[in-house]
């Protein structure tokens, strides 16, 4: 099985001690040195796998440098997956959470250290990649997102950090505004999708418990990728419209017949261009009849969703030009803002 951790990059590394410290503190951690790596996926929160013989968890805390208002709360996180876990098994348990700055540099959480296969841009060696496999998985994908959905959040806490209502309004403004915090370069495609959603908000007609993130690699499956035993990056979930989750869901549902510029925007080409997974019209139509919802406007959501990809493609893009990351990852994201922005444009065409 491929390993998912990597040795701490440079710049980026925990006080063992103090951490160490805290630990044997506040749960039961055995007498063996705390080891560290760090997961290499995912461009945003700084993530880490912790290890003293036999226990584990994973870790989760800011990056390094300014980041913008209200992002990476890790509080706020720590919260959701408490909330959430009961009811929808894919989520971590939470362990504990911590605002003291003194142990990691800023305020992290612990939670349950899950194992199995997440896919990205390729399958494992050990997996035999068929037609029908394909299929499955895009099933999977469809059926968990509608049963995170049917959770009835009024049940749950989540009423007390969400406001559903003019849910879509504040998002559409708000995701402009984070742009025009972040913009580096001048990109008039930018423009024209900024002016076409403020214009064009469809009326709220429910809300639900949405991931906001859901994609592939926040996934994780059995080893015969049969079942979905893990989903991360809870950090942007809310009570909001479900098609504005299911639209972001397939921003990064890549299809054969996309302009290479959005196929290959975000690094290797997506696992969905594989011969089975279904289209994003089928994906729609399919989360449709498990849901129950009325995808009419989805031509919307998806245009909406193609813009708030860029915006954090840019805010990420933004803080490694003011140097304040040096991953060089980030150094080519604003032809990925680019590649977003125009794709917006052609969405907006097909709503005219």
């Amino acid at each position: 099985m491929p390993k998912d951790t990597i040795p701490v990059r440079k710049g980026e590394e925990l006080n063992v001690e103090a951490l160490g410290s805290f630990l044997k503190e506040h749960i039961d951690l055995p007498d063996q040195p705390l080891e560290i790596d760090q997961f290499s996926a995912g461009h945003s929160n700084l993530t880490y796998q912790l290890r003293a013989g036999d226990w584990e968890a994973v870790l989760r805390r800011p990056p390094l440098g300014p980041v913008a208002p209200k992002a990476h709360d890790m509080e706020r996180e720590f919260k959701i997956l408490s909330e959430i876990q009961p009811l929808f098994s894919p989520a971590p348990k939470p362990i504990l959470f911590s605002n003291d700055t003194n142990i990691v540099g800023s305020p992290f959480f612990l939670m349950e250290r899950k194992h199995g296969v997440v896919i990205d841009s390729t399958f494992p060696d050990h997996i035999e990649v068929t037609i029908d496999l394909c299929r499955h998985l895009s099933e999977v994908m469809a059926e968990k997102l509608a049963q995170l959905h049917s959770i009835n959040y009024k049940e749950t806490g989540l009423t007390e950090i969400s406001k559903p209502d003019g849910f879509m309004e504040r998002q559409v403004h708000g995701w402009i505004s984070r742009y025009e915090r972040a913009k580096t370069d001048d990109i008039k495609e930018a423009d024209t999708v900024m002016h076409w959603l403020a214009n064009n908000v469809p009326k709220q007609k429910e809300a639900t418990i949405i991931h906001y993130d859901f994609k592939f690699n926040n996934a994780m499956f059995s080893d015969d990728l049969q079942t979905m035993v893990g989903l991360f990056d809870w950090e942007m979930t809310t009570v909001g419209d479900p098609l504005a989750d299911l639209g972001v869901a397939m921003s990064y549902w890549t299809q054969s017949d996309d302009p290479d510029l959005l196929k290959a925007g975000l690094g290797k080409p997506p696992i969905t261009l594989h011969d089975g997974f279904i289209t994003r019209n089928e994906f729609i139509e399919l989360y449709s009849k498990k849901s129950g919802r009325d995808v009419t406007d989805m031509n919307f959501y998806l245009t909406f969703a193609y813009f708030k990809l860029a915006v954090i493609c840019q805010q990420i893009y933004y803080r490694y030009k003011k140097g304040q990351t040096q991953d060089s990852r980030f150094s080519k994201f604003n032809y990925t803002v680019k590649s977003l922005m125009v794709h917006g444009t052609q969405a907006v065409a097909n709503n005219a």
